[in-house]
This record gives C-alpha cells, structure tokens and sequence, in this order.
C-alpha cells in the first residue's frame, strides 16, 4: 500500500488532464475574440458600402425626392427658390424590410408616402450590395434612415430639393462563440455608417442622375 502512495508514475498525465481544460478555453477563447471583432468589422464595411450605394439610388421613401420645400416656414421666413434648407425641416424617415416589402415610417411632408415595393425596388438593391460584404445577413436585420443634413436648395432645378443625410445599419446580429460549443449566442452591437445623398450620379437612376 505505502509503495502505491509513492508511485509517481502517470502523474504528468494527470496534470496536464487538469490543465488541458483550461489550455482549451484559453485557445478557443482566443479565436472567439478574433473572430468577434472580425465580425464587427466585416459588418461595418457592409453598411460603408451599402451606404455609398444608398447615396446614389433613389430613396426608399420616394416621397423625400419629389418634396418642394418652396412656401415653407423656416422660423425666420418663408423659403424662396434657391433658399438653403434647414435641417430641421427635412422629417427624419426610418425604412426597414419584414423580409416580404420594405415599409417607412416618420414621413411628414406635404407629398404622400410613396414606398416602391416593386420587383428590384431600392432597398433591396442597398440589401443586394450588403451582403456581397456581409453573406447570410438576413434583410430583416438592414435598417436605412434619413434625415436633414442642411444641405438642398428649395426649387432645385437640377434635383430633389432636399439632400438628406443617409445611414445604414445593421441591428440584432447574432454571434456564435466556439467556447459555447456554437450552442449559445451573444447579440452583436448594432454598427452603421452615414453619408450626404449626391445629386449626381454616374451609373444610377436616383438623386437626379446627372452625369459627370
């Protein structure tokens, strides 16, 4: 029996049984943290490109490109053609798709909503371009939002009187960590990118499409 307590054989065996557990987590732990921020990044890039996109296709709610801001109050006057549009006066919009049709809510102006569910229609063309960046995001997760950014003309001959500033988002995307076993998941945070609409375009049909 005394000769069994002093056997040290097979003791480096039971060590690093005990370390191994913890070596593991440590590893997959490491490639989990690589591969988080991996995913943020690549989903930042996403909305960087689907926002350029955005900036020159028309906008989901049509209603923004067809507003004449001529006649309206600004707090110090009534605007006339060629008046600067303040911010303030261009009604923030926020366009999100169920997956089926896109749909739009916070319009306020003048003109009626004018959402194009059609085949091809514009915020699928943004979704289209996003995941060429980011595979497998679903649309239901792309929010698009304008709003004033100060920049528009009222009587714009050239184009939309309003320019709106545009911003891309992705929300609620999931991560799955190795150290879970792919079995649990951790909400990413929503990442977006924002860009000024253009009034020329070179290669699409919206923001007047005037060619350089």
């Amino acid at each position: 029996m005394i000769r069994l307590f002093l056997d040290t054989r097979g003791a480096s065996a039971a060590e690093f049984a005990l370390v191994l557990p913890l070596l593991m987590i440590l590893t997959l732990g490491t490639i989990d943290a690589g591969r988080y921020f991996w995913e943020l990044s690549r989903a930042k890039k996403a909305t960087q490109y689907g926002v350029r996109i955005a900036a020159v296709t028309d906008p989901v709610e049509g209603a923004i490109a067809t507003e004449s801001y001529i006649g309206k109050a600004n707090g110090a006057g009534i605007l006339r053609q060629g008046d600067i549009i303040p911010a303030a006066l261009v009604p923030t919009v926020t366009c999100t798709h169920d997956g089926t049709n896109p749909s739009c809510t916070g319009w306020t102006g003048t003109n009626a909503s004018s959402v194009d569910t059609g085949t091809d229609n514009p915020f699928e063309q943004i979704y289209d371009r996003i995941e060429v960046m980011f595979p497998g995001i679903g649309i239901e997760n792309v929010v698009i939002r304008y709003e004033g950014s100060g920049v528009g003309y009222a009587g714009d001959p050239h184009g939309p009187d309003a320019v709106p500033l545009i911003t891309v988002e992705l929300r609620n995307q999931q991560f799955r960590p190795i150290t879970a076993f792919l079995l649990a998941s951790l909400n990413l945070p929503n990442v977006g990118s924002s860009l000024t609409a253009e009034d020329s375009a070179t290669h699409n049909t919206g923001w007047g499409s005037q060619s350089n």
